[in-house]
């Protein structure tokens, strides 16, 4: 996941809004969206290759959801795979406050990454990027892509602002895709520099990347509401 936009505890009946795309190479085997078959409870995509996922949800309404760290180097290979940080918290009865604990205890056996998981009654970030940053979330609009916890990523500014415009016009679902499928290019002046070529900044700038071989694979829109019920719809691109 490299973009994710989500507003906690501004919506009556639905304390948790939240809209992401996913970023990856397109030969990455992936399974859409679905009840595990091995993990009767969790629904999310997978991810083939290393068994894990980058977004899913639970049958008591609890939400996780993962992006990695840019930095332009590459990803150590001794490290275990980051979207078991999304199911091991989906797949067990563990409070969110205890798996937070547990996750800064680990956080240094993965390569680079934010993780955001709770349910209706808190949501937390974490990560192990500038120093293990961690918190409980307060009420308000957020926004992450591959930096830290609302970075102003051209990327991340313009979904926020696109984001927060939708949820005050009470807008229906396919407007939150169809912002997700934004392909707008920053400036140059705008573009952070992450440690990639400037090629790459340009190519990853957009909320909805499209190139020959990397690009957004999929679209996702979490709603939790009162009661302990999540809904997760997920558009498919390639």
């Amino acid at each position: 996941m490299c973009l994710i936009v989500f507003a906690w505890k501004l919506i009556p009946q639905c304390p948790l809004v939240l809209a992401a795309n996913r970023d990856e190479f397109f030969v990455r085997p992936t399974q859409p969206a679905g009840w595990w078959e091995d993990l009767p409870d969790v629904y999310a995509g997978r991810d083939l290759e290393a068994g894990g996922t980058w977004l899913g949800v639970d049958r008591r309404g609890r939400v996780a959801a993962l992006t990695n760290i840019r930095n332009g180097q590459q990803p150590h290979t001794d490290k275990r795979s980051r979207g078991e940080l999304v199911a091991n918290f989906l797949s067990n009865d563990i409070a969110a406050p205890t798996y937070l604990e547990q996750v800064r205890e680990e956080a240094a056996h993965y390569n680079g990454f934010n993780l955001i998981f709770g349910d209706e009654h808190g949501l937390y970030w974490v990560s192990n990027h500038d120093q293990a940053a961690f918190k409980s979330l307060e009420p308000g609009i957020y926004g992450i892509s591959n930096g830290s916890l609302d970075t102003p990523w051209p990327k991340v500014v313009r979904a926020k602002a696109q984001f927060a415009s939708l949820l005050c016009q009470g807008a229906p679902d396919d407007a939150y895709f169809e912002m997700l499928s934004d392909t707008t290019r920053a400036s140059d002046a705008r573009l952070p520099d992450t440690g990639v070529s400037l090629e790459w900044e340009r190519l990853l700038s957009p909320i909805c990347i499209e190139s020959e071989h990397y690009g957004t694979r999929a679209s996702s829109l979490v709603r939790v509401h009162d009661g302990g019920h999540a809904e997760l719809r997920e558009r498919v691109i390639r």
